[in-house]
């Protein structure tokens, strides 16, 4: 009597060790919040390979967390107003929430660009498309419903395994 087949790996375990850890050249189905995290700064300016949209929506949700502390903060400590001239005036703490804040931003725009491009070869689309984000509103929605969208398995064209 023979036996059965092993099933399929799931997509996430493809190249993997069976019950090893997903290589990070593999999109990560289901990732928990601590890997998906991990794995958005591991992979900082990878942008081939494909992303999982647990991977891709968990780190949406930590720089929507700190942008609105960031946020909270900044008024919290006196705010950016104008005065009557209409010239900006900083309180006296603002100025280093607000610095913080630059800085927040500049660090994390290459890696959430990468991460946005490997969502968007998880549904078998280009990066290329990230571009039409230029157009007001209607680039943001169509990103919207790419990143939504359930993965592609030709998507898998934009994987570079590495050993």
């Amino acid at each position: 009597m023979t036996m059965p087949p092993p099933p399929p790996l799931p997509p996430q375990q493809a190249g993997a060790v069976p019950g090893g850890p997903v290589p990070l050249w593999a999109p990560y189905y289901n990732a928990p919040f601590g890997v998906a995290v991990r794995r958005f700064f591991t992979k900082y300016a990878a942008f081939s390979g494909r992303a999982g949209r647990a991977e891709y929506w968990w780190w949406a949700l930590v720089s929507v967390i700190v942008s609105i502390i960031l946020n909270i903060l900044t008024n919290a400590t006196g705010g950016n107003r104008f005065d009557s001239h209409g010239m900006m005036t900083y309180g006296g703490g603002s100025i280093v929430i607000s610095i913080i804040a630059l800085v927040w931003s500049l660090a994390i725009i290459i890696p959430s660009l990468a991460l946005l491009s490997r969502r968007l070869h998880d549904t078998n689309h280009s990066a290329g498309w990230i571009f039409i984000l230029l157009i007001p509103l209607v680039g943001a929605i169509i990103i919207l419903v790419f990143v939504l969208s359930s993965p592609n398995p030709a998507g898998a064209r934009f994987d570079r395994p590495t050993s």
